[in-house]
């Protein structure tokens, strides 16, 4: 979309959005006192900063080229109106003073004493009436076209002010930058001298998640064969058809489970995140690691950081599949809608249980703030049965 094709209305929206993510990234990531500094987590925050701040400046530069644009628009209307206001005066003070000279000759009685016959007497009362009435109309039109000048130039006025404002704020900006971006430097070459420290330390938390990763699929697919085995054994019980067998990693639906499922898919992209408020700062999906060539780490969903004291929320009802204890223990709540399932990891503690009904927006749990980054992650993942899908294309934009 180009700078034209925007409206002021929406990179005002957009510029309110990107300085309310920047005041959401100093207070989530940067206020808090830590007990031990991580170079390569302030590297991965400060560049986050960086970032939103590059946005901004870009879109507070779109926003000052199309007030440019108005503002040489509405220049060129006011020069085309003040000529023609311009020539309304001259005409209208050529026609008052023929008007008087007209008068001094001659009454208007007399105009139209002097007629030869009634119908010229008409024709004269006539025009005197539109004579008159164009004179009005000259002046009225003289009256709307100053107002409309005036209207022009206080637009015009504030345009300039709000331009001069835009400037300002992109210079701050610049300031900003350069500030994180000299912190920035000074990260990077930390992590350069103890390079193979924070290797080793990258290559075990991506060996770590990995293992919990791989924890989390294997009580998944219990679940699966666990829910299977009862639906099986519930048919052959009550003696009715058996359900429609599935691959072995897949839950067998129900009527209502299949409802459930479909309702669950219908709200893709309008599902509510589940926190209240937060920032993602790390992505789903395998990704070259910002700082090391070569490495690649892998986002099995998103990490959210949100406020000290935050509370994780259900995106959807469901059912409570079951609550995993982590290292540290922390807790990790799967909760099953149809055959998809949301996981809600690193909580301090939980308010629901395995085999609890669910309701979206319902408090799963408090979300764990860790005491040496100061930082409040929650771990969203989303799977349909075994599958990881990427969160962010389900939940509403933000």
């Amino acid at each position: 979309m180009t700078v034209f094709s925007q409206t002021r209305y929406e990179l005002e929206s957009k510029r309110i959005k990107y300085k309310t993510a920047i005041a959401q990234l100093n207070t989530l990531l940067f206020n808090e006192k830590k007990k031990e500094k991580n170079a390569l987590e302030d590297l991965r925050d400060i560049k986050l900063k960086i970032d939103a701040r590059n946005k901004l400046i870009a879109t507070i530069n779109l926003e000052a080229k199309l007030l440019s644009r108005g503002i040489v628009t509405n220049q060129r209307k006011i020069n085309k109106l003040n000529k023609k206001l311009t020539d309304l005066k001259a005409d209208y003070g050529e026609m008052i003073f023929k008007s008087y000279r007209s008068k001094s000759q001659q009454s208007r009685m007399m105009f139209l004493l002097s007629s030869q016959n009634f119908y010229q007497a008409y024709k004269r009362l006539e025009y005197m009436k539109q004579y008159t009435s164009f004179r009005k109309k000259q002046g009225d039109e003289i009256i709307v076209q100053t107002n409309v000048i005036k209207v022009l130039k206080d637009s015009l006025l504030y345009q300039k002010r709000v331009k001069d404002t835009l400037i300002l704020s992109e210079l701050n900006e610049k300031k900003e930058i350069e500030k994180d971006k000299s912190e920035q430097e000074s990260l990077i070459t930390e992590i350069k001298r103890k390079e193979g420290k924070y290797k080793k330390e990258l290559q075990n938390n991506i060996k770590e998640d990995k293992r919990v990763a791989a924890k989390i699929d294997k009580i998944i697919k219990d679940e699966i064969d666990k829910a299977n085995r009862l639906a099986l054994a519930n048919a052959k019980k009550n003696n009715v058809s058996a359900p429609v067998k599935t691959s072995k990693n897949e839950f067998i639906l129900s009527p209502e489970a299949k409802a459930l499922a479909a309702e669950f898919e219908q709200n893709k992209g309008r599902l509510p995140w589940p926190v209240k408020e937060g920032l993602v700062v790390r992505r789903f999906g395998e990704q070259p690691h910002p700082t090391f060539p070569g490495i690649s780490i892998n986002g099995t969903g998103l990490h959210i950081v949100t406020s000290k004291g935050s509370n994780a929320e259900a995106i959807f009802s469901g059912e409570v599949l079951n609550i995993l204890l982590g290292s540290g223990g922390t807790k990790n709540v799967l909760i099953r809608h149809g055959n998809y399932i949301t996981s809600y990891n690193n909580l301090e503690n939980t308010t629901v249980k395995k085999g609890d009904k669910i309701v979206t927006g319902q408090i799963i749990g408090k979300i764990f703030t860790d005491k040496v980054t100061a930082k409040t992650t929650l771990i969203f993942v989303l799977f349909k049965n075994t599958t990881r899908l990427n969160p962010a294309s389900w939940m509403l934009s933000r």
